[in-house]
């Protein structure tokens, strides 16, 4: 890499030779101006305003404009003749937390290179140091014209500084906040607790520009002559947020849906297949013979709704109940079973279940002896 500044680093009585080089490279595509009428670029060019006259780059200098609007020149040669400690040296101020620092104070980011085997060893010292510490040194450094702040911290086995802003340059955060007393509930703090476990953690390298890819695949199919057809725009919803409980359960919903894509498709209720379970047969018994039960078979369709629940949706089953005929004896007893059913005639079915047995058993030794008799009196008449 390309160092863009060389000097060294002061720690304490140490000096590092160091350059410095940039950590960080711009990948946006860039656009040039063009006249719609015939397509030609259109240029920017450096004229002079007394003669009207195109300068070079060679030819242009730099100037300090007063306030009543005259011009001071100033050259690199008195740039570089200030009394600047930092003019060729990063100073190191003082050594402190990293969380004293605050994000919004960090700018470019650079590393710093050891200058020659000389500056090895100090190089490795001030790192392991930082490393050891788990503390990051302010720095003072001048570059391009003006003198910066800076904070050295390390990365891998490098030391990386990065760019800070002044104090002074921090803008307060005035009329940003909402206004109004805003009441957040303990429900819409969980559920919002919910979605950010939810989302979880992210590899930060898997993280890509998606609208640059966009433009370099835009600009390849215009390239080739393709036509182009416009995406259709996502509904986003206009920022206009109705229900703050109901946009964070599908939020949640959406990001869980995300998160497990792999089996997305297991369970999913519009694949159109049904699980179908055959019912179990019944039958109710008599006190002769036993009633026969067909039973229909039942369809079980599970759907799985947008929210996660499963509804199991059960077919109408037909069942066919054929009892067989039954003497007078047979209808009394199974009268006696069906008031037997109910809690409050249980004492009575019995008793009269008991009854019917009797008379049963009575009517039937009476016939047999009745029988008997007959063929004795036949032998007597004759």
């Amino acid at each position: 890499m390309r160092s863009i500044w060389n000097g060294a680093i002061s720690f304490g009585l140490v000096s590092i030779p160091i350059k410095l080089v940039n950590a960080t490279e711009n990948h946006s595509i860039s656009f040039r101006q063009i006249h719609l009428a015939d397509g030609g670029r259109i240029r920017y060019r450096k004229v002079c305003e007394l003669d009207e006259e195109e300068v070079s780059g060679g030819e242009i200098g730099k100037a300090y404009e007063d306030a009543d609007g005259t011009m001071i020149p100033i050259t690199d040669e008195d740039l570089a003749q200030l009394p600047l400690p930092t003019a060729k040296t990063i100073e190191i101020v003082a050594f402190v937390p990293a969380d004293r620092i605050d994000p919004l104070q960090m700018d470019a980011a650079y590393y710093l290179s050891a200058n020659g085997v000389p500056a090895a060893k100090p190089y490795t010292l001030l790192r392991e140091a930082l490393r050891r510490s788990n503390r990051v040194a302010v720095a003072k450094y001048a570059l391009r014209g003006r003198e910066r702040l800076g904070m050295l911290r390390v990365v891998d086995d490098v030391i990386a500084m990065h760019g800070l802003l002044w104090p002074d340059e921090i803008r307060a955060p005035q009329d940003a906040a909402p206004d109004g007393d805003i009441t957040v509930r303990d429900a819409e703090l969980d559920l919002a607790d919910a979605l950010m476990d939810t989302l979880g953690e992210v590899d930060m390298d898997s993280l890509h520009d998606d609208y640059r890819e966009a433009v370099e695949e835009l600009v390849a199919a215009k390239a080739a002559g393709e036509i182009v057809l416009p995406a259709e725009p996502e509904d986003t919803g206009d920022g206009k947020v109705i229900d703050l409980i109901a946009a964070l359960e599908n939020s949640v919903r959406a990001a869980r849906k995300s998160r497990n894509g792999e089996g997305a498709g297991e369970g999913d209720g519009d694949s159109g297949m049904a699980d179908v379970h055959p019912l179990k047969k019944t039958s109710s018994k008599t006190s002769g013979k036993t009633a026969q039960t067909t039973t229909g078979t039942a369809k079980k369709t599970t759907h799985r709704t947008p929210t996660g629940k499963t509804v199991t949706r059960s077919g109408s089953s037909t069942a066919k109940k054929s009892a067989p005929k039954s003497t007078g004896a047979k209808k009394s007893t199974s009268t006696t079973k069906k008031s037997a059913g109910s809690a409050g005639s249980r004492t009575t079915a019995k008793k009269t279940a008991t009854k019917t047995a009797t008379k049963k058993r009575t009517s039937s030794s009476g016939g047999t002896t009745a029988k008997k008799a007959t063929p004795s009196r036949k032998r007597t008449s004759a």
